[in-house]
């Protein structure tokens, strides 16, 4: 009986411990799984830095961000997103070695919301060691529930990976009706999605993931993540990105072609195949074909329209898109029940936005108007310059009336300007023979206003400042003797002024003046302040005598009357007075330092330097982490103790474009240094 019942304990225990073992083996064997896609893909993984630009208020901002990428070739090609690499000026990658590696860009391609770019593999240390890369999967054979890994760079945390499942392979975003499909915004007016049918996982993706690998547990890319909501991740598909890195190596850019049309799912006509046609813009090749919106697609040169579904109206696109500009192709649709044939010639897409440009001197950043952009603003041509924006301050905001952002500039002092290139010629052209007193006229349109104004080019030369003539002070500062105060002292009744602090190396120091004497009398005369309005008579009084002559001073201290004589001194200048320059390319300004300035800051008598009045936010200058009130005193080993010193020194760094620019400054109690990583060709291309 014994024996039986240990017998089915034994069995009892086994039974339990088949549902543990089994879920051991396959926590080992996903283990496995994972250790093996991280081999393969995770020393590919690049960490990105950018120093991003945008245009705002007339001006180039420039910021520092970050995102991921993957290498995806020996050559040391780079895939990431757009929104991680497109408007900056400089890219710099770090493998998860610890290597850091300068990136150039091949290609951007906003419409996918991806960027390709190239490691410098010749600035290495050793160009000929090769480089990690990973291997580009198929997504399309990706099924809801398979594992992925999402690699990349969250929070700036360089080099992460999570784990999580597939929810669905085909996301595309409709409105709350689903009557809609919508784009996402990229900002700055760029949209993407329109080919996309986004990969839905749930590993978890931060800021700073834009850009990673999504791999599977083979060990493939099969997706490039893009964004993260509320715990569920978007990855754009591998096998989209193949497209678009093939293009970018073939061409050096992504073409594709363009009907000039949008469509919408047949299901709600009860319909199971063919596309319908939802709007048609005018002039495009599919206007040109006679297709209007109600059409209803069903063929494109014999080969059958399958769009039933919001899910498939990305690969309508795609299917056009990849239709040769120049093309012509054959249409079957049908209109109110009868089927027609129409041709139509494909055309290039060209890109929605057109390229800023920042003119330093006068205050302006202008935008290409792009055909794109002149259908969506409604304008009429896509002659002339887009004004983004007008510096306050500046030439071009001084202008009566004055541009305004949106304005679209058509001529310049007499000259067309249809695009950005026409305009700089003009620009240059004026400028090289003009003064500063000379304006010129410019046209431009508001709405349906056509607005002619008048502005200069060529800035005023800073002149100096007059200034009263110099005046005799005291170095110290005071309080009047109320009678509060008085009181306080134990000098009840006492008028005049207490000294509250002895400025160094002034003659009143020198003379032995203290804080906590009280100045009772000044050159044989009783001084009568005991109100607070009688705050300036002691400055009123010291102003009337004269610079250099020995005054006496009755001062009292501990209860003792005694007399200085102190030699009057000049009034120290006041800052606005001291010499400044303002350096355009790092944007900041720098000034002489004063004696205020020593005081104020716990300089020493003999400090040299110059202070920082401005560091422009966006600038060079700034992103760098240069501050206001920085002491400037050596850039790249030179000391500039004064203004001729520093342009003199800036000068020499304009004509050698060194990569760094190194600036030892003087910050609080203590000192710093300051790495200024300009591009030097984007500094070119913002004309003075």
């Amino acid at each position: 009986m014994a024996r039986t019942r240990l017998i089915r304990a034994l069995g009892l225990a086994l039974l339990l411990a088949a549902p543990a073992a089994a879920q051991n083996t396959a926590a080992d064997a996903l283990r496995r799984d994972v250790d093996f896609a991280r081999s393969k893909v995770y020393p590919a993984l690049v960490n990105i830095a950018v120093v991003g630009r945008i245009y705002s208020g007339g001006r180039a901002r420039r910021f520092p961000a970050a995102g991921s990428g993957v290498i995806i070739s020996a050559a040391g090609h780079i895939l990431t997103n757009f929104h991680v690499a497109g408007n900056t000026t400089r890219i710099t990658c770090t493998l998860p070695s610890g290597e850091r590696v300068d990136a150039d860009v091949l290609a951007h391609d906003a419409l996918t919301d991806l960027s390709v770019l190239k490691l410098r593999l010749d600035e290495r240390a050793d160009p000929f060691k090769p480089v990690p890369f990973a291997t580009l999967g198929d997504s399309d054979a990706l099924q809801v529930g398979d594992y992925v890994l999402a690699m990349g760079n969250p929070l700036t945390l360089s080099s992460s990976l999570t784990l999580g499942v597939v929810s669905n392979t085909k996301r595309v975003f409709t409105d709350f009706t689903g009557t809609e499909m919508f784009d996402l915004d990229l900002g700055q007016g760029q949209k993407t999605g329109i080919f996309t049918r986004w990969i839905q996982h749930d590993a978890l993706i931060l800021p700073g993931n834009s850009g990673g690998p999504l791999v599977n547990l083979r060990g493939e890319v099969v997706g490039i993540n893009e964004l993260g909501v509320g715990g569920v991740g978007f990855a754009i598909p591998s096998n989209l990105a193949a497209k678009v890195l093939n293009q970018v190596l073939t061409f050096g850019e992504v073409r594709r072609g363009w009907l000039g049309l949008a469509v919408l799912p047949v299901e709600k006509l009860g319909l199971v195949d063919g596309a319908l046609v939802s709007s048609v813009v005018p002039g495009s090749p599919a206007d040109a074909a006679g297709l209007q919106p109600g059409d209803v697609i069903n063929a494109i040169d014999g080969e059958r329209v399958i769009v039933r579904f919001f899910e498939q109206v990305p690969l309508f696109y795609l299917r056009v898109a990849e239709i040769k500009a120049g093309r012509q192709i054959s249409i079957l649709y049908t209109r109110d029940g009868e089927q027609h044939n129409a041709a139509a010639t494909i055309e290039s897409m060209e890109k929605f936005l057109g390229d800023e440009h920042e003119f330093r001197t006068i205050g302006l950043t202008i935008r290409q108007i792009t055909a794109p952009m002149a259908l969506a603003r409604r304008l009429p041509t896509t002659d002339g310059v887009l004004v983004t924006g007008v510096r306050p301050g500046y030439l071009f905001e001084e202008a009566r009336p004055a541009l305004r952002s949106r304005d679209i500039i058509v001529a310049f002092g007499g000259h067309e300007t249809p695009d950005v290139e026409a305009f700089r010629t003009v620009y240059d052209t004026l400028r090289a023979d003009a003064d500063p007193d000379e304006e010129f006229s410019l046209e431009f349109r508001r709405g349906d206003e056509s607005v002619l104004t008048l502005v200069k080019i060529v800035p005023d030369d800073e002149s100096p400042r007059g200034g009263e003539l110099p005046k005799a002070w005291l170095g110290v500062k005071t309080q009047v003797m109320i009678p509060g105060v008085a009181k306080a002292l134990g000098l009840e009744g006492t008028r005049g002024f207490r000294v509250t602090e002895v400025f160094p190396w002034t003659q009143a120091q020198k003379a032995g003046l203290r804080a906590g004497d009280v100045i009772v009398a000044l050159d044989g005369d009783e001084l009568g302040a005991y109100r607070r309005q009688d705050a300036q008579d002691l400055r009123l009084a010291i102003e009337d005598l004269f610079i250099g002559d020995d005054v006496e001073f009755v001062i009292l201290r501990d209860g003792d009357r005694r007399t200085l004589s102190i030699e009057m001194e000049h009034t120290p200048k006041p800052s606005f007075t001291a010499k400044k320059s303002k350096q355009e390319e790092f944007e900041f300004t720098v000034r002489e330092i004063t004696f205020m300035d020593r005081v104020k800051h716990k300089f020493t008598k003999d400090q040299r330097g110059l202070l920082v009045v401005e560091a422009i936010n966006g600038g060079w200058a700034h992103i760098a982490g240069l501050r206001r009130k920085d002491l400037v005193m050596r850039i790249n080993d030179r000391e500039v103790g004064t203004v001729k010193e520093f342009e003199a020194v800036i000068e020499d760094l304009l004509q050698r474009r060194p990569k760094i620019v190194k600036i030892f400054v003087q910050r609080g109690p203590r000192t710093h240094f300051i790495f200024i990583e300009p591009v030097w060709s984007e500094i070119d291309q913002s004309p003075e």
